[in-house]
């Protein structure tokens, strides 16, 4: 059997995608490139925003237009909160809610053929090897007014340590250069074990029994983090990248999304990690037209974001998401003051992101390649997140090269391979 798999969402699903992948390898079953020689099409669906919701249905339509003998099986968050919705798509055969998708492809599949692991079978699909995303815990505890991924995903729920470093030495003997390591909440990793191990034990664990050349970290919570966390990062193959969700730079907005923290509070701990963690880049989330945020909010909050210098942005409106208390707030901010803000907003983070690569111009800088590109370019990230390209044919795929960063062209620095 063929399985080609899709999704939409975070590097939750992505890692979720290569764990089926692997198992689908294990059962002797081949990863299908494109969905229209595809026997089976898992989706792996995201809710977070009603944008997300219509990409995720998008994404199933558009398999069975592909490939209408395929049998599909829709998972993840969307997939989750409205399963009947899900099964009444074209081509869907077979709803699987987060809770079920442990063993998905074994469920599936394993009707067909002997579950023996392949001697050899890399884990991760050929269009991943570059990276691998290992998935160390699920659910969260959070609050969050606006947020209905809690309520898809469940409760904290932590894979044990042994798991994950089976799982990064796996990508190790497959090949991978990175491993990326995704939680829906990852700074409360370990807490639920009941063996007093938290995140810090983990990532000193992976860096100890592992030789992956590169460890980043996905979304992390600033309020999961203090100043000693990052004495880590005196390992080199720690990424100086860290993603650290704002929302909103206004404290009364905070309060109102149920964020456990202040801008204040914000600030103290990127102040202590950039002093820590040199070529430091940090990358965040900023919700615009939350409801209750008038001009005077958006204003404070946005003046937040300038003075802080984020290496990238990411912006997206306030959704209103069935079962959370934000949804029922009064003073819905209307949908062309939320184009506006952030319309503003894009300004200011590609202020920002223009003058976080320029400071790098002039220096050398390791970078990981990605797949090969038409007429000779070589695209690739470093260690910090800045994308790269350069005109070589040399180059191969999931290497590692020394790069002198020369110029700046439509967001990307343009460099040159160092011998």
């Amino acid at each position: 059997m063929k399985v080609f798999f899709d999704l939409v969402g975070c590097r939750v699903n992505e890692a979720e995608i290569e764990s089926m992948s692997a198992e689908t390898l294990a059962l002797r079953h081949e990863i299908a490139p494109s969905a229209e020689i595809a026997d089976w099409i898992v989706i792996n669906t995201c809710t977070v925003t009603r944008e997300a919701e219509r990409d995720s249905r998008q994404k199933i339509r558009q398999a069975h237009n592909r490939n209408g003998a395929a049998r599909i099986v829709a998972t993840g968050c969307w997939a989750t909160m409205e399963p009947v919705r899900a099964a009444g798509l074209p081509g869907v055969t077979r709803v699987v809610l987060n809770a079920e998708k442990e063993g998905l492809m074994r469920a599936i599949l394993g009707g067909e053929a002997p579950t023996a692991v392949v001697p050899g079978a890399s884990p991760i699909p050929a269009r991943r090897r570059t990276r691998a995303y290992i998935k160390i815990q699920d659910g969260c505890d959070n609050a969050c007014t606006y947020c209905v991924t809690r309520l898809a995903r469940g409760n904290l729920h932590s894979r044990t340590m042994e798991a994950i470093l089976a799982d990064i030495l796996a990508a190790q003997r497959s090949g991978a250069k990175e491993a990326v390591l995704a939680g829906v909440h990852l700074g409360a990793w370990g807490r639920d074990l009941g063996n007093g191990l938290v995140l810090e034990d983990l990532l000193e664990d992976i860096l100890s029994r592992t030789a992956i050349p590169r460890l980043r970290l996905s979304s992390l919570e600033p309020w999961d983090l203090h100043p000693d966390f990052f004495r880590l990062w005196h390992d080199g193959r720690l990424c100086p990248h860290l993603h650290l969700p704002l929302q909103s730079g206004c404290g009364s907005t905070l309060r109102r999304m149920n964020r456990r923290t202040s801008p204040e509070e914000y600030a103290d701990i990127v102040e202590a990690a950039r002093a820590q963690i040199p070529d430091l880049a940090v990358t965040t989330d900023f919700m615009v037209g939350f409801p209750g945020e008038d001009e005077s909010e958006f204003r404070e909050s946005i003046g937040f974001v300038e003075r802080m210098r984020f290496a990238r942005l990411h912006i997206f409106h306030f959704s209103p998401r069935a079962g959370t208390a934000a949804a029922e707030m009064e003073s819905q901010v209307a949908p062309e003051d939320m184009r506006h803000r952030a319309m503003w907003a894009r300004h200011i983070g590609g202020q920002a992101a223009d003058s976080f690569s320029r400071a790098f111009l002039g220096r050398e800088m390791d970078v990981l390649w990605e797949a090969d590109t038409r007429g000779g370019l070589r695209r690739g990230l470093t260690g910090n997140f800045l994308r790269v390209r350069v005109q070589s044919e040399d180059i191969r795929p999931n290497t590692l090269s020394r790069v002198k960063l020369l110029s700046i062209d439509r967001g990307e620095l343009v460099g040159e391979v160092k011998s």
